[in-house]
Protein backbone atom coordinates (compact mmCIF):
# COMPACT_ATOMS: atom_id res chain seq x y z
CA UNK A 1 0.00 0.00 0.00
CA UNK A 2 1.28 3.49 -0.82
CA UNK A 3 0.38 6.76 0.91
CA UNK A 4 1.11 10.08 0.71
CA UNK A 5 0.17 13.48 2.21
CA UNK A 6 0.05 16.36 0.29
CA UNK A 7 0.69 20.51 0.62
CA UNK A 8 -1.12 23.13 -1.16
CA UNK A 9 1.84 25.23 -2.94
CA UNK A 10 1.70 28.98 -2.84
CA UNK A 11 0.37 29.30 -6.75
CA UNK A 12 -3.06 27.58 -4.87
CA UNK A 13 -3.07 25.80 -8.01
CA UNK A 14 -0.49 22.67 -7.70
CA UNK A 15 0.51 20.32 -4.67
CA UNK A 16 3.86 18.75 -3.16
CA UNK A 17 3.98 15.51 -2.18
CA UNK A 18 5.17 15.48 1.51
CA UNK A 19 5.45 12.35 2.67
CA UNK A 20 5.39 8.87 1.68
CA UNK A 21 4.39 5.53 3.56
CA UNK A 22 5.00 2.27 1.73
CA UNK A 23 6.74 -0.95 1.23
CA UNK A 24 5.80 -1.15 -2.14
CA UNK A 25 8.51 -2.35 -5.07
CA UNK A 26 6.84 -0.19 -7.94
CA UNK A 27 5.80 2.70 -6.69
CA UNK A 28 3.41 5.02 -8.76
CA UNK A 29 3.10 9.05 -7.59
CA UNK A 30 -0.28 10.19 -8.44
CA UNK A 31 -0.55 12.48 -10.96
CA UNK A 32 -3.37 14.67 -9.49
CA UNK A 33 -4.81 15.47 -5.72
CA UNK A 34 -7.76 17.45 -5.19
CA UNK A 35 -8.26 17.60 -8.99
CA UNK A 36 -4.78 19.70 -9.08
CA UNK A 37 -1.84 18.76 -10.49
CA UNK A 38 1.30 17.14 -8.11
CA UNK A 39 4.29 19.09 -9.41
CA UNK A 40 6.83 18.88 -6.55
CA UNK A 41 8.35 16.10 -4.62
CA UNK A 42 9.80 17.36 -0.90
CA UNK A 43 12.73 16.60 0.19
CA UNK A 44 13.83 12.88 1.42
CA UNK A 45 10.11 11.59 0.03
CA UNK A 46 11.88 7.98 -1.04
CA UNK A 47 14.81 7.99 1.46
CA UNK A 48 16.19 4.84 2.60
CA UNK A 49 12.81 3.32 0.74
CA UNK A 50 15.61 -0.07 -0.09
CA UNK A 51 12.84 -2.24 -1.27
CA UNK A 52 11.94 0.53 -4.12
CA UNK A 53 13.02 -0.89 -7.54
CA UNK A 54 10.50 1.30 -10.47
CA UNK A 55 8.84 4.56 -9.51
CA UNK A 56 6.77 6.14 -12.10
CA UNK A 57 6.48 10.11 -11.82
CA UNK A 58 3.77 11.96 -12.98
CA UNK A 59 4.88 14.65 -16.11
CA UNK A 60 3.24 16.93 -14.15
CA UNK A 61 6.52 17.13 -11.63
CA UNK A 62 8.84 20.17 -11.90
CA UNK A 63 11.16 19.81 -8.94
CA UNK A 64 12.64 16.93 -7.08
CA UNK A 65 13.63 18.03 -3.45
CA UNK A 66 16.87 17.51 -1.41
CA UNK A 67 18.06 13.55 -0.84
CA UNK A 68 14.37 12.53 -2.52
CA UNK A 69 15.71 9.32 -3.42
CA UNK A 70 18.75 9.15 -1.27
CA UNK A 71 19.77 5.33 -0.41
CA UNK A 72 17.15 4.00 -2.91
CA UNK A 73 19.56 1.20 -3.63
CA UNK A 74 17.07 -0.93 -5.51
CA UNK A 75 16.14 1.76 -7.52
CA UNK A 76 17.94 0.88 -10.77
CA UNK A 77 16.10 2.96 -13.14
CA UNK A 78 14.08 6.20 -13.32
CA UNK A 79 12.62 8.13 -15.89
CA UNK A 80 12.26 11.98 -15.20
CA UNK A 81 9.59 13.70 -15.96
CA UNK A 82 9.92 16.32 -19.05
CA UNK A 83 8.28 18.95 -17.06
CA UNK A 84 10.92 18.57 -14.81
CA UNK A 85 13.31 22.06 -13.97
CA UNK A 86 14.68 21.86 -10.61
CA UNK A 87 16.89 19.53 -8.76
CA UNK A 88 18.17 20.36 -5.59
CA UNK A 89 20.79 18.98 -3.28
CA UNK A 90 22.03 15.11 -3.20
CA UNK A 91 18.36 14.69 -5.25
CA UNK A 92 20.00 10.85 -6.34
CA UNK A 93 22.71 10.55 -3.12
CA UNK A 94 23.49 6.68 -2.90
CA UNK A 95 20.75 5.67 -5.09
CA UNK A 96 21.70 2.48 -7.56
CA UNK A 97 20.27 4.14 -10.87
CA UNK A 98 22.40 2.85 -13.55
CA UNK A 99 21.52 5.72 -16.15
CA UNK A 100 19.51 8.76 -16.03
CA UNK A 101 18.05 10.50 -19.17
CA UNK A 102 17.94 14.56 -18.16
CA UNK A 103 15.14 16.53 -19.65
CA UNK A 104 15.68 19.87 -21.47
CA UNK A 105 14.28 21.97 -18.62
CA UNK A 106 16.94 21.08 -16.40
CA UNK A 107 19.68 24.00 -16.35
CA UNK A 108 21.65 22.61 -13.73
CA UNK A 109 23.38 19.93 -11.76
CA UNK A 110 23.41 21.00 -8.27
CA UNK A 111 26.36 20.06 -5.82
CA UNK A 112 26.20 16.23 -4.66
CA UNK A 113 23.35 15.34 -6.86
CA UNK A 114 24.74 12.05 -7.49
CA UNK A 115 26.97 11.28 -5.13
CA UNK A 116 27.97 8.29 -4.29
CA UNK A 117 25.51 6.62 -7.30
CA UNK A 118 28.00 3.86 -7.46
CA UNK A 119 26.26 1.94 -9.55
CA UNK A 120 25.42 5.41 -12.34
CA UNK A 121 27.34 4.25 -15.63
CA UNK A 122 25.75 7.05 -18.04
CA UNK A 123 24.06 10.00 -18.07
CA UNK A 124 22.67 12.15 -20.69
CA UNK A 125 22.18 15.43 -20.12
CA UNK A 126 19.25 17.91 -21.51
CA UNK A 127 19.88 21.05 -24.81
CA UNK A 128 18.73 23.39 -21.66
CA UNK A 129 21.82 22.08 -19.40
CA UNK A 130 24.19 25.22 -18.71
CA UNK A 131 26.41 24.12 -15.53
CA UNK A 132 27.50 20.87 -13.88
CA UNK A 133 28.72 22.16 -9.93
CA UNK A 134 31.34 20.69 -7.67
CA UNK A 135 31.03 17.81 -6.43
CA UNK A 136 27.62 16.33 -8.47
CA UNK A 137 29.40 13.28 -8.93
CA UNK A 138 31.50 12.84 -6.08
CA UNK A 139 31.98 9.07 -5.68
CA UNK A 140 30.25 7.86 -8.66
CA UNK A 141 33.41 5.43 -9.21
CA UNK A 142 31.60 3.53 -12.36
CA UNK A 143 30.52 6.89 -14.34
CA UNK A 144 31.68 5.97 -18.02
CA UNK A 145 29.68 8.39 -19.97
CA UNK A 146 28.53 12.03 -19.59
CA UNK A 147 26.52 13.37 -22.76
CA UNK A 148 26.09 16.98 -23.08
CA UNK A 149 26.22 20.34 -25.75
CA UNK A 150 29.85 22.14 -25.88
CA UNK A 151 28.72 25.05 -23.85
CA UNK A 152 27.70 23.57 -20.81
CA UNK A 153 30.20 24.45 -17.82
CA UNK A 154 31.30 21.21 -15.92
CA UNK A 155 33.21 22.39 -12.58
CA UNK A 156 36.79 21.21 -12.30
CA UNK A 157 35.82 19.80 -9.36
CA UNK A 158 32.33 18.09 -10.29
CA UNK A 159 33.28 14.64 -9.68
CA UNK A 160 33.61 13.41 -13.29
CA UNK A 161 36.45 11.51 -15.19
CA UNK A 162 37.52 13.98 -18.03
CA UNK A 163 37.47 10.51 -20.09
CA UNK A 164 33.95 10.39 -19.58
CA UNK A 165 32.73 13.75 -20.91
CA UNK A 166 30.98 13.78 -24.28
CA UNK A 167 30.23 16.97 -25.28
CA UNK A 168 28.70 17.93 -28.61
Amino acid sequence: MQTYTYKANDDGQSFTVMTYEGDDRHVIVPDLYCAKPVTILYDRLFAGHTEITTLHLPDSITDLGEFVFDGCTGLRHIELPAALKYLWGQTFARCAAEEIVLPDGITAIPPYAFKECKNLRRVVCGSGLNKIYGGAFTGCTGLEELICANDVEISADAGINPGAVRQG
